[in-house]
């Protein structure tokens, strides 16, 4: 068989899409095919070669698809190592997002539907998302991109991955500066976390309180304390040596966290300002705030 034989579609894209159980793989799959991918459902991990071939065979140019991979199967470690190495060997370059959210939070949500872990057996739902958690830890250290759902709803999660996979012309890097609160924990899926909490807090100003760091007088102040600039231009500099090596490396999607005390005022104003001022032709910037208005 001849190279042009074997190559995939001109300009296909393929997705696969894994994760704990109760995460929101589901609504990311939904999300993907009301975004016009040809999305597979509950895919064996055996099957990814077969349904590449497939697609070789009656896709067209432009052609995005998304396989959902269940992780229940006895065998999911060799298979799905397995079924990436014949994608990769047959010219495939899947992007594998990883769906995650905490312990608590998928507890939370199996009690709400009133169905057990798959995984649980004749033990305790926290005993299946633990023996889940350990299966999938390789895989989650090594996907290319990790969503945590934990404090996201529905529409929340809808939003993010329209964000992710909206723009037809992607640049080979995307970088997502998130701001958050400690409060309510680090994010799972963050790659880089800072510390805004060295910078005095509006929060204790009368004036600024009512007001977030999206507001020009919230973040005139922050920007302004000592200390702050000089951590913004550092960051930066510190983002130029990373970034070309994660271009290199062909990573998609890198997410910079930070942080203060409840996600606010502080953190918002430097998110903001780091996601301005991140200007490269190879990488696109998205700021995301992840706890503002939850207080």
């Amino acid at each position: 068989m001849t190279d042009d034989e074997t190559a995939p579609p001109r300009s296909a894209q393929m997705l696969i899409v894994t994760g704990m159980s109760g995460a929101g793989r589901s609504t990311v799959a939904n999300v993907l095919e009301d975004r016009g991918w040809y999305v597979i459902d509950n895919l064996p991990p055996q099957m990814l070669m077969p349904m590449a071939e497939l697609l070789e065979q009656g896709s067209q140019p432009g052609t995005r698809l998304a396989a959902v991979v269940d992780v229940r199967s006895r065998t999911f470690f060799t298979d799905f190592r397995d079924g990436l190495d014949g994608l990769r060997d047959h010219g495939w370059r899947p992007t594998v997002v990883f769906v995650d959210a905490t312990d608590e939070s998928l507890v939370r949500r199996f009690e709400s539907v009133r169905r057990p872990h798959p995984l649980q057996g004749e033990g305790r739902m926290l005993d299946g998302i633990v023996k889940e958690r350990e299966m999938l830890r390789n895989l989650r250290s090594n996907a290319d991109l990790l969503i945590d759902t934990s404090g996201l709803n529905v529409h929340q999660l809808t939003a993010k991955v329209h964000e992710l996979v909206g723009a037809d012309e992607r640049p080979p890097l995307r970088i997502a500066v998130m701001s958050f609160g400690f409060k309510y924990g680090i994010p799972l899926d963050a790659d880089l976390v800072f510390d805004m909490r060295f910078l005095p807090n509006p929060f204790w100003n009368p004036e600024l309180r009512p007001h977030t760091g999206k507001d020009q007088v919230v973040s005139d102040f922050v920007l302004a304390q000592p200390g702050a600039a000089e951590f913004i231009d550092r960051t930066l500099a510190l983002l130029e040596p990373m970034t070309a090596g994660y271009l290199r490396e062909g990573r998609s999607y890198v997410t910079l966290a930070v942080g203060c005390t409840g996600g606010k005022h502080r953190s918002v104003a430097v998110a903001e300002e780091l996601g301005r001022r991140i200007d490269a032709p190879d990488i696109g910037t998205l700021v995301v705030h992840r706890d503002l208005g939850r207080e």
